[in-house]
């Protein structure tokens, strides 16, 4: 019983959310909002998939100029600014919300960045704290060659993301500056050594950062391309750089399922119906340790889940329409789908936690400073309960996901090319499924 009332759960019905603050989604019809996105992914499959022809998703040149910054410089002072961010992390006040290390990079690194990606293009490209420090130890050492790392593709960034989402999502403390630091310097350690014996260009599949970041970015409506000392300013419709890449290898349609996985089961983990399936009082959680084991197993669970769903619909796609309804160039369509969900998820987060931040760059020492001048301030939650920006809140959080579910059926149509329109049917289905829990997620009754 306990299985099928989670079950139904997950049905778009009446609507009984609170996102955040009960009090104003509860008002919302999110019901109604759930399944007319669920229509809309519908009918967009089906009107895309009997059309003569789809938008063509071309790049245009805006411009060309030299680079005004090399990538080395960017580099390496990111890297000293990492250094240092380590050493308040180490140092500094222990309280999450008062410490440099936790809030650039949970909110600076973790969400800012790949939102300001997301619409001006690859910004971690030039913030990568490795290239600069790698490149210039291989001059110094006088190093060419490599290891074979590179043979192993995008399996080392599926490792190492595996190893940071259990990290962020399942361990006992990784706000606390201290251990977010320690963990970040041997990490960063690690990769370095990697990146050192096999060249500064495997950065690009086997660290995950560097990874994730330039997969989110492929749905930017403008970028910059490099090319020896100059650069190319280029715009085009979201998906552009999309249709343009080279189909998936097996391991990087494992890094995909594995960023679609942890974006779902982190907000999974805090709903009531995953409280319910654990034996957990939502109203009065253990804490972390009490469910790490069986949050380690949900996190695989989902992630396994992905896989399997996504296989059975490709091979039934597959035996519809023949063998152009491949594996790898499907897959790239649910980079669209993973930027939607990256965005829509940790958009409150940057609202909130982001004023943390602004208050400790501004103040660092809380000496009453404005290195940015900014005025003094205090942080204010107020606007999670106002009837009038919640609601605007909640629908950004929707069009996010809505939207990046219409692009990825558009790019999965432009990808696999013409055929029988029955072929998308079983990937329609999945589509119209993840949307729906998607939006499930972000307004059902959470603990956090």
């Amino acid at each position: 019983m306990r299985a099928l009332a989670g079950a139904l759960t997950l049905l778009p019905g009446a609507a009984f959310a609170c996102a955040l603050p009960p009090s104003v989604i509860l008002t919302l019809p999110t019901g109604h909002y759930i399944a007319g996105a669920a229509v809309t992914v519908a009918l967009t499959a089906l009107m895309g998939a009997m059309a003569r022809s789809l938008p063509r998703l071309e790049a245009v040149q805006v411009l060309e100029r030299r680079i005004w910054v090399p990538v080395s410089v960017s580099s390496y002072l990111s890297f000293l600014c990492f250094l240092g961010l380590v050493l308040v992390g180490l140092f500094g006040a222990r309280d999450p919300m008062h410490n440099l290390m936790t809030l650039v990079f949970w909110t600076g690194v973790w969400i800012a960045v790949p939102l300001g990606s997301m619409l001006l293009g690859n910004l971690w490209r030039s913030i990568n704290p490795w290239t600069a420090p790698v490149r210039i130890t291989r001059t110094l050492l006088g190093r060419t060659g490599s290891v074979g790392l590179s043979r192993l593709g995008h399996w080392p960034a599926v490792m190492f993301y595996a190893g940071f989402v259990w990290f962020q999502l399942v361990s006992m403390s990784p706000d606390d500056p201290a251990v977010l630091a320690t963990a970040a310097l041997i990490y960063w350690l690690a990769i370095f050594s990697l990146a050192v014996a096999e060249g500064e260009d495997w950065l690009q599949r086997g660290e995950f950062l560097t990874v994730l970041m330039g997969y989110l970015a492929k749905v930017a409506p403008v970028w910059l391309e490099l090319e020896g000392g100059r650069a190319r300013l280029m715009r085009g419709w979201p998906g552009a750089q999309v249709v343009r890449m080279a189909p998936l290898s097996v391991s990087a349609m494992a890094f995909i399922t594995l960023a679609l996985s942890a974006l779902t089961f982190d907000g999974l983990m805090e709903t009531f119906w995953w409280h319910a399936l654990i034996g957990e009082n939502p109203l009065e959680p253990t804490g972390r340790s009490a469910v790490m084991g069986v949050n380690s197993l949900g996190l695989l669970a989902v992630w396994a889940l992905t896989i399997v769903a996504l296989w059975v619909v490709i091979r039934m796609g597959r035996a519809i329409g023949g063998a152009r309804f491949a594996t790898g160039p499907v897959m790239l369509s649910f980079l669209a789908i993973a930027a939607g969900y990256h965005a829509a998820h940790y958009l409150v987060t940057l609202l909130t936690a982001g004023q943390y931040t602004l208050a400790a760059l501004n103040d660092p020492w809380f000496r009453g400073d404005a290195y940015l001048g900014l005025p003094p301030f205090y942080v204010s939650f107020g606007f999670l309960t106002d009837q009038t920006i919640m609601p605007m809140i909640y629908a950004a959080q929707f069009a996010a996901i809505l939207g990046a579910h219409l692009l990825a059926v558009l790019l999965s149509l432009r990808l696999v090319g013409d055929m029988r329109a029955m072929a998308h049917l079983p990937m329609t289905v999945l589509m119209v499924g993840y949307t729906v829990l998607g939006l499930w997620l972000l307004s059902t009754a959470r603990t956090g």
